[in-house]
């Protein structure tokens, strides 16, 4: 996922994303905990993307927000 894209969404779509990564993640470390991961690659993208997500939206909060 490239910023351009997650910039591209709406607040609620992307909360709504950052959900599905969670889940993915969490399942991700089950699988790795089993020996049942195949792609590890998968545990680090997910997690960087979790890490942009996050800061897309704290940068949109931060600009409404007023200065004091």
């Amino acid at each position: 996922m490239k910023v351009e894209d997650v910039r591209a969404k709406s607040d609620d779509e992307l909360k709504e994303q950052l959900l599905d990564l969670r889940k993915e993640a969490f399942n991700l470390r089950f699988q790795t905990a089993s020996g049942q991961l195949e792609n590890t690659a998968r545990v680090r993208q997910v997690r960087r993307d979790i890490g942009r997500i996050k800061t897309i939206l704290n940068e949109r909060r931060r600009a409404q927000a007023p200065t004091a």
